[in-house]
């Protein structure tokens, strides 16, 4: 509701991060890997509701995880 996306640590569910999106994102995520190594991408569409009083847009927003080296490297 306050227009932030945002990651926990699953096992103490401390903020990790956030992000503050140009619209409402009240949408599921969708996470991938990609690439020769498999780097992991999360992507959110904010788009905004307006019963839900957010800010309206037309965004697709997609943030890379950091990259590790692949195995055997």
């Amino acid at each position: 509701m306050d227009s932030y996306f945002r990651a926990f640590d699953i096992e103490t569910g401390r903020e990790l991060w956030k992000y503050h999106l140009p619209a409402g994102g009240q949408s599921t995520p969708m996470t991938y890997r990609a690439g020769r190594n498999q780097r992991q991408f999360v992507v959110i569409c904010a788009g905004g509701h307006g019963g839900l009083g957010t800010p309206h847009g037309d965004y697709v927003i997609a943030f890379a995880l950091p990259a590790f080296p692949s195995p055997g490297s």
